[in-house]
């Protein structure tokens, strides 16, 4: 029953889907085809497209109802052609993969500056987190290792004239887990700091937001400081 009900599932996917949900599929395979069935699925709030196992993200710049409990459980033990593409799938195939196997996994995300980096891996560590074992000493390493990124952001992260929070640095997230698949903590690496934009910033853009929360704290934004606020904290670095 399970099986017939996974084949309807993964059939009712391919008669409703909007463009493609998998460019291997596209014919002919050209970069205008692969651009225009992108551009078919962001309109219709479709911002994930497979290349097989790699998924693509279109950032939307705005906020769409495709994450949270809900969602996230719909992509518990699934596989890529019974749902639509998303990064949950990609961190669902991987905590199986290390699970089932007992093998290291990695995701690689990358893409330009304000491509969702950020966005992408935060969802990823916050999928593993929820599907995994719960205690109270695990909610404990889950919690440190969700809350760790605020700070992370503001030493890293900064304003530019494409994303008003660039990570100006690489990072490397190593979770540890046991063999029941329960989080015993992690391991944060950065490199690559952009070290110049402490003493020198591009016109439009700002330096690192740690700045900006140190000297006046009691703002709830940077967009409530002055630019003659701004100005001392420029002049002050």
């Amino acid at each position: 029953m399970a099986g017939e009900k996974q084949t309807k599932e993964a059939a009712s996917l391919l008669d409703n889907q909007v463009g493609l949900h998998d460019a291997v599929l596209l014919d002919p395979i050209t970069e205008e085809t692969f651009v225009e069935n992108l551009r078919v699925r962001f309109n219709a709030d479709k911002i994930y497209t497979y290349i097989g196992n790699v998924v693509v993200s279109v950032n939307p710049y705005r906020k769409l109802d495709i994450y949270g409990e809900t969602v996230l459980s719909s992509y518990y033990h699934r596989e890529d052609f019974e749902v639509e593409p998303h990064v949950y799938a990609i961190a669902d195939g991987a905590f199986r993969s290390l699970r089932g196997w007992g093998r290291d996994q990695c995701i690689i995300i990358s893409g330009e500056s304000g491509a969702g980096k950020t966005e992408a891996s935060k969802q990823v560590m916050h999928y593993v987190c929820q599907v995994s074992p719960h205690s109270n000493i695990l909610h404990t390493v889950k919690t440190q290792l969700l809350e760790s990124n605020p700070v992370l952001e503001a030493f890293g992260n900064a304003k530019t004239n494409r994303n008003d929070n660039s990570s100006r640095f690489g990072k490397y997230m190593d979770m540890k887990f046991n063999l029941q698949g329960e989080p015993l903590g992690g391991v944060i690496t950065t490199y690559l700091l952009e070290k110049s934009r402490v003493v020198e910033i591009a016109p439009g853009e700002e330096t690192y937001h740690v700045f900006y929360q140190l000297f006046f704290p009691s703002s709830s934004s940077k967009s409530t400081l002055t630019p003659s606020q701004k100005h001392l904290i420029a002049m002050d670095r």
